[in-house]
């Protein structure tokens, strides 16, 4: 009876293994990611890229006629990518603003998205893309996430500097030899990859959550610029690892979970931070 005991638990560890290394390596980018959101102030940017990938992975499916995680996040890549850097195209030529085109096309797949569901075979099955459910993710989907969250590190690391100057001077950035517009086609393009690579983890809907919340709690304690970006790495892993650890005790799928340990994690902060915290105000008045 021990034996079959002890392989029921070791299958049962890699069932949870493979959704907790997942977790963690997708909030770790992604939280540290999200202090580029903050700073810039995008957050409502991020929210519509998200909802974005809807229609994406809709037309995948209404052409394949099947749903898999290929052709989900074939889909949700290039809708993201069409909409988000075709709002960037429109404001370059034109004088409507980023955010209006961004509103007006991301509102337009949306609804598209919306009407093409009655007519998928497999509506039932988009509820995992919608809210998320790690507990599929395979070992390709795992070194896919792998390889985007590092290539997503890599690049915001290397280019750092001239990110940061672009988003609050891009003028003296221009002066000082700075390509403005590619660092901001660059900036959208590593949002984009970064909700595509948490797709899996806590679905279209809930994605912004991942890519906001954990620099915002750490913008609570900090103003370094480098505590905020790595902060929010950290808070991002915890609250992934955190996350799924949470969902199997109380038996909720892994995204809702992860993204409400986010909010109490963010509710908790705005509460208790020593430097920013609510309390702080109310104890000096």
């Amino acid at each position: 009876m021990s034996f079959f005991t002890n392989i029921a638990a070791i299958e049962m560890s890699n069932l949870v293994l493979a959704p907790l290394i997942a977790a963690t390596v997708i909030g770790f980018a992604n939280g540290f990611f999200s202090g580029f959101v903050n700073l810039r102030r995008n957050a409502l940017s991020v929210s519509a890229l998200s909802h974005t990938m809807l229609p994406g992975i809709a037309v995948a499916v209404l052409i394949t006629q099947e749903l898999t995680q290929a052709n989900a996040f074939i889909g949700a890549l290039f809708a993201c990518i069409l909409v988000g850097l075709g709002s960037v195209l429109v404001s370059r030529n034109s004088r409507i603003p980023e955010g209006t085109a961004l509103a007006v096309l991301y509102t337009s797949a949306f609804a598209g998205g919306v009407a093409l569901l009655p007519h998928l075979p497999i509506v039932a099955s988009l509820h995992d893309w919608l809210f998320g459910d790690i507990a599929l993710i395979s070992r390709t989907d795992l070194n896919l996430i792998f390889i985007i969250s590092t290539l997503s590190l890599i690049l915001s690391n290397l280019f750092m500097r001239p990110l940061l100057l672009t988003m609050f001077e891009p003028n003296v950035a221009a002066a000082q030899g700075v390509p403005v517009r590619a660092m901001q086609y660059l900036i959208f393009t590593l949002l984009i990859l970064m909700l595509v690579a948490s797709l899996q983890a806590v679905g279209c809907v809930l994605s912004v959550s991942l890519l906001v919340a954990p620099s915002a709690i750490m913008l609570l304690f900090t103003d370094s610029t480098q505590k905020i970006f790595w902060g929010g790495a950290i808070v991002g892993a915890l609250s992934g690892a955190g996350g799924v650890l949470f969902s199997q005790l109380i038996d909720i799928q892994s995204g809702q979970a992860i993204v409400i340990l986010l909010g109490i994690l963010f509710l908790l902060s705005f509460i208790l931070s020593p430097r920013y915290g609510i309390l702080k105000g109310l104890i000096k008045a």
